[in-house]
């Protein structure tokens, strides 16, 4: 398991080596996150993941993948053709693209996608393991929506959604990155999507206490959906 983050970041590390104009990978990844912190970044996505149960034969949905900056573990762990990612902007997929070729694991054939709209994408497998890193508190509500709908169509029985959010009293922006608005809302609007979506939803912890760490206190709430048994 260690190997296979070891492997992948050894990748990143040779990228900044190579003649020509690529970016290194701090450079690259800062347009998903802090520079300086990628590769811990990367390293909890995988180890989360891991240990909520992903299996190599599991079907991944990746929503907000970026530049792959956690994909590329997961894309190596996962047997091909396992993993999707979704990206709403399409120059950061494409350095995703560039990503997953420098890290040499184009013949794992994951399934890329551009879209603005969650509820335009359609997949090719039905998901076993959905995720959502630090990606749901920069979307609009009606894109929120679309998202838990897209995870409901998608997901199997038995299926779970990962995603952290910023939780308050009341809806407020809290400010922007890179044109994004960073909003926290109430639980209470996340649980009424699940209820729409036959979703239900609980809180697996806070991510400074799951070892997300960053040392600026990480008060986003990781929760856990899962399809309600029929007639739940």
């Amino acid at each position: 398991m260690h190997g296979v983050i070891k492997r992948a970041l050894r990748a990143g590390r040779r990228r900044a080596h190579l003649p020509g104009a690529r970016p290194s990978p701090a450079q690259r990844h800062s347009l998903v996150g802090p520079p300086g912190l990628w590769e811990m970044k990367r390293r909890f996505q995988f180890e989360f993941l891991i240990a909520n149960g992903l299996q190599p034969e599991s079907q991944l949905l990746d929503i907000g993948c970026g530049t792959l900056r956690g994909g590329i573990p997961l894309i190596d762990y996962l047997q091909a053709g396992h993993y999707a990612g979704v990206e709403a902007r399409a120059e950061v997929l494409e350095e995703g693209r560039r990503e997953l070729a420098d890290a040499g694991l184009e013949h794992k054939r994951p399934l890329l996608i551009h879209a603005e709209d969650p509820a335009q994408v359609q997949l090719q497998a039905p998901v076993d393991v959905a995720w959502a890193f630090s990606v749901l508190f920069h979307m609009s509500d009606q894109i929120v929506d679309a998202c838990i709908g897209l995870v409901a169509r998608e997901l199997t029985d038995g299926g779970t959604f990962y995603a952290n959010v910023s939780l308050g009293d009341h809806r407020e922006q809290q400010g922007q990155w890179q044109g994004f608005p960073v909003i926290s809302r109430p639980r209470q609007f996340y649980e009424g999507l699940a209820a729409q979506h036959a979703l239900s939803m609980s809180d697996v912890g806070r991510l400074d206490t799951l070892g997300h760490g960053t040392g600026l206190g990480d008060r986003s709430m990781m929760l856990r959906f899962a399809r309600l048994p029929a007639g739940g």
